[in-house]
């Protein structure tokens, strides 16, 4: 097969608004097993948005976004309720900003040659394709923003916002999850920003400015999201995955104490995940565990062992046709900094 053959079904993305799956929902909750627990954590996230003290907290890790639910994430900014998003660089860099530049995602296949691929400049994720060239050049915006910039250390979030700003200008699709945390101020962390696409444009930009050049300062996101727990108070966890962006967000409360704060564990948590708990991980813990660490409170708390995608716009539905949102409060945290 050629290239062309290769890259023609585009994944589509999942639109929220355009269904109703509340009775499925509440069908689930007098079921067992994921089932109920996807109905439990559609009501925890509802109690999040509906407690006028609460910020709500996303964290991203995985391929959900290139998998079809780029535009649920970027709705949860679009419908307030998200106030700040802690991801992996690949799901904001390698996905979201790639798609806002113009570029797609394709439907494949596992059960493929992947020297074959290769030989075609084609990068897998499972059964999802990209075109490697494309994402290249999604390296080289990234080199271009650098470029932009005054050379100095930047937290992720400073760095993300000036991306968010090229978009207003460059973007070939709106709405995208980006764009829109730029001007809603909902702040964005990627404490591994370089672990993506943004590495290798950021790398570029070093090579060609060995003396003057942008850095990006993962101690600096970590403060300033703490900064944001302890104005914030109440605060629920919405994580989708786990690893660093789960971690990083739940350690906020621990950081706070060290520097001599007293600040309440997170209020309320859910983690979507097909992680193990047996080699004593879980991609960083369950929340029950958490919670030994002062992390995360267990009164609202829910572990749904299940693959993201099948469940988050379920739940995300839910919480958008419930419609807390409409009355909540707009924190726009990206104002503090």
């Amino acid at each position: 097969m050629e290239k062309k053959d290769l890259l023609k079904n585009v994944v589509k993305h999942i639109d929220i608004t355009t269904f109703d799956g509340r009775a499925l929902l509440d069908a689930m909750r007098d079921m067992s097993f994921s089932s109920r627990d996807t109905a439990s954590a559609a009501d925890i996230f509802n109690r999040m948005l509906s407690d006028e003290n609460c910020s709500v907290i996303l964290t991203l890790a995985g391929s959900t976004s290139a998998g079809g639910c780029m535009q649920v994430y970027a709705d949860m900014i679009r419908y307030n309720m998200v106030d700040a998003i802690v991801a992996t660089g690949a799901s904001i860099v390698d996905m979201d900003f790639f798609e806002a530049l113009g570029f797609k995602h394709y439907k494949g296949t596992p059960n493929i040659d992947d020297k074959m691929l290769r030989n075609n400049y084609i990068d897998r994720i499972y059964d999802t394709y990209i075109d490697e060239e494309e994402l290249q050049q999604c390296d080289m915006a990234i080199k271009t923003i650098a470029d932009s910039l005054e050379p100095r250390p930047y937290s992720s979030r400073e760095f993300i916002r000036e991306m968010g700003r090229y978009l207003t200008q460059h973007a070939k699709k709106p709405n995208s999850l980006v764009q829109l945390a730029y001007e809603h101020n909902v702040p964005i962390f990627c404490p591994a920003f370089s672990d993506s696409s943004a590495g290798f444009g950021l790398v570029k930009h070093q090579w060609e400015n060995p003396d003057r050049h942008v850095t990006i300062d993962s101690v600096k996101d970590f403060r300033e999201l703490t900064m944001i727990k302890l104005k914030a108070g109440d605060t629920g966890l919405f994580m989708v995955g786990g690893g660093v962006p789960k971690n990083f967000a739940q350690d906020t409360v621990v950081c706070a104490e060290v520097l001599g704060f007293d600040v309440p564990m997170h209020k309320y948590a859910i983690q979507i995940t097909v992680a193990d708990v047996r080699d004593g991980a879980c991609s960083s813990s369950t929340l029950k565990e958490a919670s030994s660490w002062g992390k995360v409170d267990t009164v609202f708390e829910q572990m749904v062992y299940a693959e993201a995608s099948t469940v988050v716009p379920l739940i995300v539905n839910y919480a958008y046709l419930t419609g807390h949102w409409k009355n909540r409060k707009k924190y726009e945290w990206a104002k503090i900094f």
